[in-house]
């Protein structure tokens, strides 16, 4: 596998020789030469808003060289290079003038469709141009493809790719290709993806990217479940009752009602990013921290989940959703829903999955809420406080806490729920938590598939959901009305309440000050 840093690292980024070794065994080696990095949809939301800023901070921690990258923009828009540089300015935070003046310079753009040679010749003519007259290694070239585009245009694009822009036979290097979900809308249309963009490119060229598997909590999970001895012997169906995995937003679709509306909640956020995390909180330990080891053990967890039931699934939309006028006033697509997986395997059997996305809820956050079954004999009628759940909440306010049942101070023996708590933002205050994307970018360089979705992979989520999508475009399954601000249609309090999920009443968690005491 191809990869190490871009250039040298600040002082402050500098890999320590435990992390050495850690690349040791991802088989990721260092590497210099050109690096073209090529963003189609260049003048687009996503380019602008996440794209161009990932690789903005890259550049300015050292990882992206001035000598070494250049960046390139294509889209349809008539523009010059420094019209997209002035699109994009705005969206650049955090650094000096000087360090973004140097980082807009690297980009240079071309205009061209995306189903014809002619601008595709004229992007691999740019990059061959900068590969040639700078003096790094001979005949060594890398081409990082960032397609910031619909779907629709992946297989016409990716034609374009291996016929014009490729990395020269003649030099030695890589060619490398990240694409954004949706990957498809069901199992057909995402195997007929697969196979089109496999006609073009080896699987160890195409890097599907899901930005969740970027986030800092999220990579956290498979250290948090296998270097502490404390979660080995609990992280099971003995002692765990049930999970649930969170999204929640407090607004709704904002003017993209229309083309929320040919997904729903569950192809959008559902699917992908929950599956994800699913994934990482109940797959087996790998044999080793290699990519297709990490890979193989997501597989076969996803390979044992049961088939959806009908009556384990309640679906809502939003009060107002449809006065978009880009939506179709008969629909009923969800912009809520509840779902419960279950895993038919030994360390999972009995244990309930409860995987939750909404738009228009009263509050904003993602996490995991593990909860663990009741302390049997309970001798100080604690009950009704709750149980212990170990809570990781991905966004905002990154943090993971355990609740736990406590004596309550004073001269009483009375009990509270308290927690342990592990706030990023008080522990790592010094700390820069990266954003996804410019992690998932980084390990594109490098050659580290780990945090990407494998075909295979792909196919088994899409074998999950499938037959449940179906039944909803086909009307078997009605969403229902919630008002905005709400939690969501209570029915999906009662579900999780079925499932074993008990909510603990008077406690809330609040996120710990940074104010000294």
């Amino acid at each position: 596998m191809s990869g190490g840093s871009v250039g040298s690292s600040p002082p402050s980024e500098r890999i320590s020789s435990s992390s050495l070794s850690d690349l040791k065994d991802l088989e990721i080696s260092s590497e210099s030469g050109c690096l073209s990095i090529v963003v189609l949809g260049a003048s687009g939301d996503l380019a602008k808003k996440k794209t161009f800023p990932a690789l903005f901070n890259l550049f300015q921690q050292g990882f992206l060289q001035s000598g070494e990258v250049h960046i390139f923009g294509y889209a349809r828009s008539n523009i010059s290079d420094d019209g997209l540089r002035e699109r994009i300015r705005g969206y650049l935070k955090g650094g000096s003038e000087e360090h973004l003046s140097q980082f807009l310079q690297l980009i240079k753009y071309v205009s061209g469709s995306y189903d014809s040679g002619e601008g595709f010749e004229l992007l691999n003519k740019a990059i061959s141009e900068n590969e040639t007259s700078q003096d790094n290694e001979p005949a060594n070239s890398r081409r990082l493809f960032y397609l910031a585009l619909p779907p629709s245009v992946y297989p016409s694009v990716c034609k374009m790719i291996r016929s014009y822009c490729m990395t020269p036979s003649s030099h030695t290097g890589w060619t490398r290709v990240i694409v954004e979900k949706p990957f498809g809308k069901d199992l057909d249309s995402a195997e007929q993806l697969s196979a089109q963009l496999g006609e073009l490119f080896d699987e160890q060229q195409l890097y599907r990217i899901d930005h969740y598997l970027g986030k800092e909590l999220v990579q956290n999970l498979l250290v948090l479940r296998f270097a502490n001895r404390l979660f080995l012997p609990l992280w099971n169906r003995d002692n765990i009752d049930n999970v649930q995995i969170v999204f929640r937003e407090d607004f709704g679709t904002d003017g993209r009602g229309g083309y929320f509306d040919q997904y729903g909640i569950i192809r959008d956020i559902i699917q992908n990013h929950l599956l994800q995390v699913f994934c990482l909180v109940a797959m087996e330990k790998p044999v080793t921290l290699s990519p297709e080891h990490i890979r193989d053990e997501k597989v076969k967890v996803l390979q044992s989940v049961d088939s959806i039931k009908h009556d384990e699934v309640v679906l809502g939309q939003y009060e107002g959703y449809k006065d978009d006028p880009t939506v179709p006033d008969e629909s009923n697509t969800p912009t809520f829903a509840s779902v419960v997986l279950r895993v038919h395997n030994e360390r999972w059997e009995g244990v309930p999955f409860i995987l939750k996305a909404g738009k228009a809820l009263g509050s904003r956050k993602a996490e995991i809420r593990v909860q663990f079954k009741d302390a049997p004999g309970d001798i100080f009628r604690c009950k009704k406080q709750g149980r212990n759940e170990f809570v990781i909440r991905l966004q905002p306010l990154e943090s993971m806490y355990m609740k736990l049942t406590v004596k309550k101070p004073g001269l009483e023996m009375a009990t509270e729920q308290s927690e342990l708590d592990l706030s990023y933002g008080q522990r790592y205050q010094d700390t820069k938590i990266p954003e996804a994307y410019e992690r998932l970018i980084l390990d594109t360089i490098r050659g580290d598939q780990q945090h990407f979705v494998r075909r295979d992979e792909l196919k088994a989520a899409w074998e999950i959901f499938t037959p449940l999508l179906h039944d909803i475009d086909a009307g078997k399954l009605k969403a229902l009305p919630y008002q905005p601000g709400t939690r969501g249609p209570p029915e999906a309090d009662e579900l999780s309440k079925r499932m074993g999920y008990m909510q603990t009443l008077g406690y809330v968690w609040v996120p710990p000050t940074l104010a000294k005491i």
